[in-house]
């Protein structure tokens, strides 16, 4: 790697093609030019506080546009580098595309410049350039030293390739090689601006003409003038009353954008906005007390991270105090060196313990639950840091797997593997998510928090297989996993087995029944979604509100076999004054079996219940309703009696049965009486 000078610059690549709004942060030492390199990049002098003016340091974030080539615009966050404003420092740092790390050419890698390298590291910023300032203040020969002390410092770390650019504030020596390669590592940068909005706010001020302003990094999606935002975490509704991008008034800001945003609500008036609240514009984003994540503690800080210690955890521009619980059983997956900060308080007295032993070993992640002491806004695939709780150092960082978990002990092998899948991303955390989930579902107006921004619901399925490139199942809203659904196929189908077994003379296992196979936990339709698959697929068959097996068929035994010729033999003597069920069971002697062998000549279609009240042979029946069809076809305004010839039963027959036939069409009943159709 050699150091970048313009004309090389200029003759190494055509210009890139470059994403349009980025965020570029500042990061090193305090007094090694920051402020000052970024006022000779954009003309903007970031130190606006009288504080700042008057100590000649950094106190609070700084801003300024940036567009150092046509269609590529950087909104520049310009961070403290003292070391009693790193958390303002770690609030600067979140949401940032790329770091412009600051090393200046005098005094080279200084305890910040290790601190603030490990911060964006574990903060996800992928991409970083590297600017030795003051260049003109020292000669060549002590230049190449000092960039070879910044290049041991990146070297192993994520940022082992970056380009060097010698520079000069005052001179302007290298600004142009610096501008050229910013373009360059814009060229790999990317944000989805279809994703869920979301603004962490690091300022919140009062402005004549406008009220409350809130400024941030937009870190996803859109916000519009007009809009409706909620404030988390305290939940309350605003709205928005204009957005300017770095001073200039737009009717929307997208992501990758320093915004400012005056709003008016309630919450606004009451004066409850502050650092680290977040504004969003989906319900899918809630606060949370908990986090499960992996996380990576520190080489060479001097400090260990243990189960119960009292940590300072910073998520976005939110820092909440916590503790941290190490899964114990979870072993390290390899070594992840991250870079520390060696001259860190207690330096050298780091010891790489067994997490067995309660202990996160350095450089190698781990699973924990972070339990917070206020809430967070979060989504899976967050970065965060951990600083320690006193005295202050950054000892470890990670990214968010679980962002509103189940508080948990220890992790099954089925949990660490699905916290695996959410760790990779994509479409593998989809399936985690859903795995999580279990049996009540992974709502799908979810999917963006709890997956991570990365996932897409197009990787789920509908109804076909399920396979290794359909992992999750798509019902009502929700998606479940194929393990769930599969062992939620097997209970409705024994279930379904065993009804059969019990009562062999029923059509089939009730839907309520096959409901009850699944735990009481499962979302409540997923029973009906999975029976309704199976029938899809020929494994089930469902009639009415029945679901039966498809080679399954009521068939009588021999001794059922002689109960139904009793009760057929029975009906027939009735004839039209048929008994009641108890008396008909009575009158046969039928005993236990009776009411199911009852049921099953119902559905046969051999013996038909009249009215909820008596029995009657379905022959006999049949023949009744011929006779008055026959006799009085044609005839209107009839009243009971008129059918006595017909149906020569007493009143407390003679009243069901021609409701019965009224159900049939045989008869219909008007204001006037009942009509008997006539023969077409």
């Amino acid at each position: 790697m050699s150091s970048v000078s313009p004309s090389a610059a200029s003759r190494s690549a055509p210009a890139p093609r470059v994403r349009a709004d980025l965020i570029l942060g500042t990061a090193g030492h305090i007094d090694h030019g920051k402020t000052a390199l970024v006022k000779a990049l954009s003309g903007v002098d970031t130190d606006r506080l009288a504080e700042e003016k008057k100590r000649g340091i950094t106190i609070e974030l700084g801003f300024a546009p940036y567009a150092p080539a046509p269609g590529c615009a950087f909104g520049i966050v310009d961070v403290p580098g003292h070391e009693a404003f790193v958390r303002t420092m770690v609030a600067g740092a979140a949401g940032m595309d790329v770091a412009l790390l600051v090393v200046a050419g005098d005094e080279g890698v200084m305890p910040q410049t290790r601190e603030h390298v490990a911060v964006v590291s574990l903060l996800g910023v992928r991409r970083m350039v590297v600017a030795l300032t003051k260049a003109d203040l020292v000669d060549a020969e002590w230049l190449e030293l000092v960039e070879e002390d910044a290049r041991a410092l990146l070297a192993g770390t994520p940022y082992a390739e970056a380009e060097v650019a010698p520079v000069s504030a005052v001179t302007g020596e290298g600004l142009d090689a610096l501008s050229a390669a910013l373009v360059r590592c814009a060229a790999q940068a990317s944000r989805d601006p279809s994703d869920l909005a979301r603004l962490p706010v690091d300022r919140v001020f009062a402005l004549e003409g406008a009220g409350t302003v809130v400024t941030g990094t937009l870190w996803s999606g859109r916000l519009e003038r007009g809009g409706v935002v909620r404030i988390l975490p305290g939940d309350e509704d605003a709205r928005i009353r204009s957005v300017e991008v770095h001073g200039e008034a737009r009717d929307a800001a997208q992501a990758g954008q320093r915004v400012a945003v005056a709003l008016t609500g309630a919450a606004v008036r009451r004066g409850r906005l502050r650092r680290g609240d977040v504004l969003v514009t989906s319900p899918a984003w809630a606060p949370s007390m908990m986090l499960t994540v992996e996380l990576v503690a520190l080489e060479g800080t001097g400090w260990s991270v243990e189960h119960g210690q009292r940590v300072r955890v910073h998520l976005g521009t939110a820092e909440v105090l916590g503790r941290l619980a190490l899964f114990l059983d979870e072993s390290a997956r390899g070594d992840q060196p991250v870079p520390g900060a060696e001259s860190a308080p207690g330096a050298g007295r780091g010891v790489a313990l067994r997490v067995g032993q309660g202990v996160a070993p350095p450089g190698r992640p781990v699973l924990a639950q972070l339990r917070l002491e206020a809430p967070v806004v979060a989504r899976s695939g967050d970065r965060f840091v951990i600083r320690s709780y006193s005295p202050l150092a950054t000892i470890a960082g990670g990214v968010v797997l679980e962002p509103n978990p189940p508080k948990r002990k220890k992790l099954s092998a089925r949990e660490r593997e699905a916290l695996a899948m959410l760790a990779r991303g994509g479409r593998d955390a989809v399936r985690g998510a859903a795995v999580l989930a279990g049996w009540q579902g992974l709502p799908e107006s979810e999917l963006g928090v709890v997956a991570g921004g990365a996932a897409k619901a197009g990787a789920v399925s509908g109804d076909s297989p399920l396979g290794p490139d359909e992992p999750v199942w798509r019902h009502d809203g929700a998606l479940f996993d194929g393990e769930v659904v599969a062992d939620g196929e097997a209970r409705i189908l024994a279930a379904a087995a065993r009804r059969h077994a019990a009562r062999p003379l029923d059509a089939g296992a009730p839907l309520d029944v096959i409901r009850t196979a699944l735990p009481a936990r499962a979302h409540p339709r997923l029973a009906d979604g999975l029976a309704a698959r199976l029938a899809r697929q020929g494994r089930l068959v469902l009639e009415g509100k029945t679901a039966r097996l498809p080679e399954f068929r009521a068939v009588l035994s021999p001794s059922q076999e002689r109960i139904a010729e009793r009760i057929s033999e029975a009906l027939a003597e009735a004839g039209l004054e048929g008994p009641s069920t108890t008396a008909l069971l009575e009158r046969t002697g039928a005993g236990d079996e009776g009411a199911a062998v009852l049921d099953f000549l119902e559905r046969r279609g051999r013996a038909r219940l009249v009215g909820d009240a008596f029995w009657v042979s379905a022959a006999v029946l049949d023949k009744a309703a011929a006779a008055v069809a026959e006799r009085l076809a044609g005839r209107e305004g009839l009243g009971p009696r008129d059918f006595r010839e017909a149906l020569p039963v007493p009143r407390k027959h003679l009243i069901p049965l021609l409701a019965y036939l009224d159900a049939q069409g045989v008869t219909v009943r008007e204001a006037a009486g009942r009509r008997v159709p006539g023969r077409a």
